[in-house]
């Protein structure tokens, strides 16, 4: 049987299909692999013929995109419950994540490299805050908090708020008629997952069901579509935020960048690679004291052909370090 891209969104009986999030960093980019203009992951059902879901995942991959595909670990399940078989049974897709060196070359033409920054522009610091956290996105969200049904449910979702995105503000006490100051919120990087949600229960997002929401008494400000990134069919890219905070919060103490790098490397672009998958700045002298203290890395006794300055040092990571070991009980010197 011929497993075609069409036969993948065909409404048959089957309720599975299979997703997969690949990652690659290129040019200290994170990107991930998407098909239909950008618009799906590669997918597909599992079919009669596939011995088990990976094997499903990496036919599917194969036939969608030509991208080489090695290691990859089970993500998530997910019921979708917009979208019906002809039993009228909602699909379950399972997801999975691969971490791969970007191929272009031999790609099928529905193939396409995607900035994941594109999909998510507010889990970009390198730069600093993006100024759309506060000016656009949550005073949105605290006017969707406001429609709660109680003071207590309205407090929840100011905290919440708070929480997720970072933020002091001020949350108004109904029951007291007295505002009460949170504090300060740290930015944590690996809730991207639960940044999304939120956007996509207050109807903020075009992939929830209430969007735009119907609570709102005023129109959503005309740069919104526009500064909320990319959408996707089906729910992908809530399969994305998935990926990114799981890759976020392993990046910290395993070394899963072992398969997103070169073979040799500076330590500068070993250090540009983690900080576009946490999309925050590292502090450097920590992070290269943090590498000589596990024994992560060993130079290889050549340098860098750079076009300005002094040629820099080449390293690899040391082949007897277990890969589990990486950042091991230590966390990423974030940069102050």
């Amino acid at each position: 049987m011929t497993l075609s891209y069409s036969h993948a969104h065909q409404q048959g009986s089957g309720t599975t299909e299979v997703v997969a999030v690949l990652i690659a960093i290129t040019d200290h980019t994170a990107r991930v692999l998407t098909v239909d203009q950008g618009k799906l992951l590669p997918n597909g059902p599992l079919m009669p013929l596939h011995r088990s879901l990976q094997a499903g995942v990496r036919e599917w991959v194969e036939e969608q995109t030509q991208q080489p595909l090695g290691y990859i670990e089970q993500l998530y399940t997910f019921v979708d419950t917009n979208r019906r078989n002809v039993d009228g049974h909602a699909l379950v897709y399972v997801s999975y994540l691969g971490l791969v060196q970007e191929t272009q070359t031999n790609l099928q033409s529905q193939a396409l490299w995607r900035d994941w920054y594109e999909y998510f522009p507010w889990e970009n610091h390198l730069l600093g805050t993006p100024d759309i956290i506060e000016r656009l996105i949550v005073p949105e969200l605290l006017a969707w908090a406001d429609t709660a049904s109680d003071t207590a449910a309205i407090s929840r979702r100011r905290q919440r708020i708070g929480l997720c995105w970072g933020v002091g503000t001020k949350v108004l006490d109904h029951k007291q008629s007295t505002s009460k100051e949170y504090a300060d919120s740290e930015w944590i990087a690996e809730h991207a997952l639960l940044r999304y949600e939120i956007l996509y229960e207050a109807g903020l997002i075009p992939e929830a069901p209430a969007y735009p929401a119907s609570y709102r008494s005023h129109k959503l400000p005309s740069e919104w579509s526009k500064v909320m990134g990319v959408p996707m069919y089906y729910d992908h890219r809530r399969v994305i935020a998935t990926a990114i905070s799981r890759l976020r919060a392993k990046i910290e103490y395993q070394p899963l960048i072992f398969g997103l790098t070169p073979d040799v490397f500076t330590l500068s672009e070993l250090q540009k690679s983690v900080e576009a998958l946490s999309g925050m700045p590292l502090h450097k002298q920590n992070f290269r004291r943090l590498l000589d203290t596990q024994n992560l890395v060993m130079a290889t006794g050549e340098s860098s052909s750079a076009s300005r300055g002094r040629p820099a040092k080449l390293y690899r990571f040391r082949h007897d370090i277990e890969l589990q070991s990486l950042l091991m009980d230590s966390k990423l010197p974030k940069r102050k």
